[in-house]
């Protein structure tokens, strides 16, 4: 599937497709370069789901939880700064993904294969001028 956002404000609208179109699945991989808009989805994912926390980077913190007016949480994780998948280990990656829980993840990469094989997968492209395109794809269904 593909989105085309030509603002920060269709956001939201692209967002509801996304969880629509997720059809429930929990672990959800954002990949795009630096600046490509990861945290920005995120807190409209967040927006559309009801939470009621502030969606910030988890840069430093690696993994931040929120939860939603109807009581579950969501994960986001961000590990841009990990050096070794181990430190992902360390912080019980493994327990968040077997939670049950949505888990958004930016920089997947550097967890290596710490990813489950089944997963939705969404591409952000910078097209310039604030416009984004998105490719959703579910792995290892």
């Amino acid at each position: 599937m593909k989105l085309k956002a030509n603002s920060v404000g269709d956001l939201p609208e692209l967002a509801s497709k996304m969880v629509e179109w997720a059809g429930g699945e929990k672990i959800w991989v954002l990949n795009g370069e630096m600046g490509a808009g990861k945290t920005t989805l995120s807190k409209a994912i967040g927006q559309v789901l009801g939470v009621i926390d502030t969606v910030q980077s988890p840069t430093f913190s690696i993994v931040n939880e929120y939860l939603t007016l109807s009581g579950d949480s969501i994960y986001h994780f961000d590990f841009y700064r990990l050096k070794h998948p181990e430190e992902a280990l360390a912080i019980g990656v493994e327990e968040y993904f077997d939670s049950g829980n949505l888990c958004l993840i930016e920089w997947p990469q550097k967890i290596g294969n710490l990813l489950p094989e089944r997963h939705l997968a969404i591409r952000i492209e910078d097209l310039g001028n604030e416009q984004r395109e998105f490719t959703l794809t579910h792995n290892g269904r």
